[in-house]
């Protein structure tokens, strides 16, 4: 099969998040208004100028069998519990085959990580340095490659029209989905299983974030700590978790009958080229892959009506993104209900991208935009329209919605999703 330009739909969500196990409590856990932040525990994080993160909610320790947990990187535990829930919810129960509803050659998947098996890596070394060569797992390479996720992820379902890693840090899940909607609508696949994971809560990473100054070192109100927008935000907060969605050609889904959550109007791309970290204050960057999406879809700026953005908490990040949006969208950036999830989940790096896209799948079904917690005074430079607090309906009709997603490097990924 080699049409082109095919309409791409989300049939299936998955994750599992520092607000809940799966989609259903997460999604409940956005829409209450509810931190997963929380003080680390621990000798090895006592002495840190960073001592708060938000670890997923249920450990996938407590979820898979002992053996598979010995033999997966966190990230890929996470990506493959996601995982596991968006096939299911996408109606397929067997792997690709004969009688699941898709061949395994038609079927790919896509699952990014900006770090990949962080934790593996460090703790194998300490092992090496401890115990000596002959105690270092022999699943070490395996468990920290940075594809170890999406591989994991292809062979539980059989994927064989491509296992895909994009890494492009915190843009990476989005981009993994990016990919996903290529490949469908290419003609390359029909089913595609797309997110993002991460897991680096480990001391030295949190170290090195703060060591660059990028994270809020307010220790002692962890819940407060990430706070999008506000006049008083001092940097991110690491998280952890997956976000899993399977897109499907709307062709095969009518064809086995599947529902239908929403359809994948595209991507846009673009590299700031200005700073390995920071990010570029005008916003330019951010503002050419917005345009770059619509000059590539049929999506009209007046159609969009929420946005799930990618506001870390970062003082000069938070403000390029409005002024970026304010630039493309000009006065329809009005009538756009902004949220930033991150004031409750953290920031999952490279499964921030997943995570919000699934959040942004149940906003446009469910018409309800998620709200944005810990604004007490809202920075005067945010020139946008913040739901803060508590949710807020969305119209009828057909809508659009937008996820961002920004990385170290310079990359931006913007994603936009429509009503069905």
């Amino acid at each position: 099969m080699n049409s082109t330009n095919r309409t791409v739909v989300v049939t299936g969500i998955g994750a599992t998040t520092p607000l809940g196990g799966d989609s259903a409590s997460t999604w409940e856990g956005l829409l209450a208004g509810r931190s997963g932040i929380k003080q680390l525990d621990g000798e090895r994080f006592a002495d840190l100028p960073v001592r708060i993160a938000a670890p997923v909610a249920v450990d996938p320790a407590d979820v898979l069998p002992r053996p598979l947990v010995r033999k997966l990187d966190r990230s890929a535990q996470l990506a493959l519990i996601a995982a596991r829930e968006a096939w299911a919810d996408a109606g397929f129960a067997d792997k690709a085959g004969p009688d699941a509803g898709v061949t395994p050659e038609r079927l790919g998947a896509v699952v990014a990580s900006g770090i990949g098996g962080v934790t593996t890596l460090l703790d194998q070394y300490d092992v090496l340095r401890e115990k000596g060569a002959r105690r270092v797992s022999p699943h070490t390479v395996p468990m920290l490659m940075p594809n170890s996720p999406s591989a994991n992820v292809g062979l539980e379902v059989n994927a064989q029209a491509g296992v895909h890693t994009p890494v492009s840090a915190c843009a990476s899940g989005a981009e993994a989905i990016g990919y996903a909607f290529e490949m469908i609508r290419s003609g390359r696949a029909d089913v595609v299983v797309a997110g993002g994971t991460e897991a680096a809560i480990h001391p030295l990473p949190v170290a090195a974030f703060a060591s660059m100054m990028a994270m809020s070192k307010n220790n002692d109100e962890p819940t407060k700590a990430s706070r999008p927008y506000d006049k008083a935000r001092d940097g991110f907060v690491l998280g952890e978790g997956a976000g899993i969605v399977v897109l499907e050609s709307a062709e095969h889904a009518a064809a086995r009958g599947a529902r239908v959550y929403c359809e994948v109007l595209g991507q846009g791309l673009s590299a700031d080229s200005h700073h390995i970290a920071q990010p570029e204050p005008t916003g330019r960057g951010i503002a050419a892959a917005l345009q770059n999406l619509l000059d590539s879809s049929d999506l009209k700026p007046a159609e969009v009506v929420h946005l799930n953005a990618h506001a870390t908490s970062t003082p000069q990040g938070d403000a390029a993104e409005i002024k970026a949006l304010r630039k493309v969208l000009g006065d329809d950036l009005d009538h756009v209900a902004v949220s930033a999830t991150k004031s409750m989940t953290g920031h999952l790096l490279g499964g921030a991208g997943g995570i919000e896209t699934v959040a942004t799948v149940l906003a446009l079904y469910h018409r309800t935009a998620p709200p944005t917690i810990n604004i007490d005074e809202l920075d005067e430079d945010i020139d946008a329209d913040i739901v803060r607090d508590e949710p807020r309906p969305l119209p009828q009709g057909t809508i659009a919605a937008i996820n961002n997603s920004f990385g170290f490097g310079g990359h931006n990924v913007v994603l936009a999703l429509r009503t069905v």
